[in-house]
């Protein structure tokens, strides 16, 4: 098991077809709505298992030092095995490491106290995307 993270065009390319499957296929969430240009100015988590994507997750730097994870997404065979959470951790590792203040995520509201066990907070209902209700939560990030 490999976790890459990158800014490059493959890697992008690895993301969004696991985004492809789990939110425009499996969600039923708009294509339009995951493809939101942030792609490319943003950095990508890519879980590999034996050669193959299995997990992906995308942190946006914004200029003021905080940061936006969003788009954390496991293919169907591997939910449950723990992948989400080794791509959310390094993503929080890799911000820590770029000196950044906080992460902010837009989470299903179903996923609360999984967000939390990393140390977001809630902060409020925000849109409903599809038939989802996604909440706010941050994540400030503590200088070790």
């Amino acid at each position: 098991m490999e976790i890459i993270i990158g800014k490059g065009l493959e890697l992008i390319k690895q993301a969004q077809a696991i985004r492809h499957q789990v939110f425009t296929l499996e969600q039923k969430i708009p294509q339009e709505l995951d493809l939101d240009g942030l792609d490319e100015d943003s950095f990508h988590a890519l879980l590999v298992e034996q050669g193959e994507p299995v997990a992906t997750a995308r942190l946006t730097v914004n200029d003021d030092g905080s940061s936006i994870m969003a788009r954390v997404a496991v293919v169907e065979v591997y939910r449950g095995s723990g992948v989400a959470s080794k791509v959310v951790k390094a993503l929080i590792e890799h911000a820590q490491n770029a000196g950044l203040d906080s992460i902010e995520i837009h989470a299903h509201s179903y996923l609360r106290r999984y967000y939390e066990k990393f140390g977001f907070k809630f902060i409020r209902e925000v849109e409903v995307v599809g038939e989802h209700q996604l909440i706010e939560m941050q994540h400030q990030i503590v200088r070790t």
